[in-house]
């Protein structure tokens, strides 16, 4: 866990990061959650026509407000990270090599590639055009994946996505529970079997909202967790107010939000490889699909609400897309994404050592 304060020197322990939701994280929740002492993720995902823009943004507020006293403690790097949906494509990562030489961002974090050669031509041309300064994460959801990705790219990363996250992640994968373990032993059998492998650092994530997700995955092996849903419920978050409004009313998340690729249909964001789907609160548009309707009349409903504005198109009896994690029921209010993060922090630190106080 040290380690990760050395590569990112700003941050507390234990590591709080906020993931690169497309469109939603942007460089106002990006700094906010790095300025509280966490790592924030620009989400650029699959299009790269707004990442200059936004790191120029990121970049004026650390020169405003520094989050070291000495510019150097942070290794000589933007303390926010980049997100990325690799299955864009050549054009992607052609837009996003000389930004990120540019401004030397602390981390990118590479998502659902159309194949693994994608993820080994990301991490190499990155390190190259940062002289190895921005670190690389990586995500997955299985064993497998964890174990190809560590020999190819060596990340100093994997990202643990358990089946609760909200958002896109693999149709069929395991819980943190019984995942992040079983990775962390893979690894270490994998390092132990080839010495000059470095195991990288597990951060988890999905269905962590607070301090009692954070110590459990902390108890699991993580270095540090991510958060997306608990910071849609944040002022900086960069979506509709009545998104932010279904996910404030949404509870019992096991049972009201799904993982599918219905919404991505509707959406029109029919590019992502067949194994993945996304997580969202359940309202009419999935009920409806359910009852046996028409998917083009589904789709013009959905297109209909999407014209018309106005809050009432989220929730359960909207049509619009709200992602959502498992654990949307323990987002409870709105609130700042630096007290987000910090209350976070502390609560995780209060419960270990109380954990710990009882033996």
């Amino acid at each position: 866990m040290a380690s990760l304060q050395r590569d990112y020197p700003w941050t507390k322990s234990p590591l709080i990061a906020c993931g690169p939701m497309r469109v939603i994280a942007l460089a106002k929740l990006a700094v906010a959650v790095s300025q509280a002492g966490g790592l924030g993720f620009i989400g650029v995902g699959n299009d790269a026509s707004t990442m200059d823009a936004e790191l120029s943004k990121a970049q004026q507020h650390f020169a405003a407000h520094p989050t070291t006293p000495n510019d150097q403690d942070n290794n000589g790097v933007l303390p926010v990270g980049v997100g990325f949906l690799l299955w864009a494509g050549d054009k992607l990562l052609e837009d996003a090599l000389p930004l990120l030489a540019k401004y030397t961002p602390a981390a990118i974090w590479l998502f659902a590639p159309s194949s693994p050669a994608q993820l080994t031509q990301w991490t190499e041309s990155t390190r190259r055009v940062t002289n190895n300064k921005t670190k690389i994460w990586i995500q997955i959801s299985t064993v497998a994946d964890a174990l190809q990705t560590t020999l190819t790219c060596h990340p100093e990363v994997l990202v643990v996505q358990g089946s609760d996250a909200g958002g896109h992640g693999l149709q069929k994968c395991a819980g943190l529970v019984p995942l992040l373990p079983e990775i962390d032993d893979a690894l270490t059998a994998l390092c132990a079997q080839y010495p000059h492998l470095r195991k990288p650092h597990l951060v988890a994530t999905g269905g962590i909202m607070e301090g009692r997700g954070v110590a459990a995955a902390l108890a699991l092996g993580a270095a540090g967790v991510t958060m997306g849903t608990r910071y849609l419920a944040a002022p900086e978050a960069n979506l509709a107010p009545g998104y932010q409004a279904a996910v404030l009313r949404a509870s019992d998340g096991g049972v009201t939000t799904e993982r599918g690729k219905l919404y991505d249909s509707l959406r029109g964001t029919t590019d992502w490889p067949a194994r993945y789907g996304g997580r969202g609160v359940l309202n009419a548009s999935w009920w409806d699909a359910g009852r046996g309707m028409g998917f083009e009349e589904n789709k013009r409903l959905y297109e209909t609400s999407l014209a018309e504005g106005g809050d009432e198109g989220w929730g359960e009896a909207g049509r619009l897309t709200t992602y959502a994690g498992a654990g949307v029921g323990l987002v409870r209010e709105v609130k700042g994404a630096g007290a987000i993060t910090e209350e976070v922090r502390e609560d995780a630190r209060r419960i270990l050592r109380r954990a710990a106080a009882r033996h």
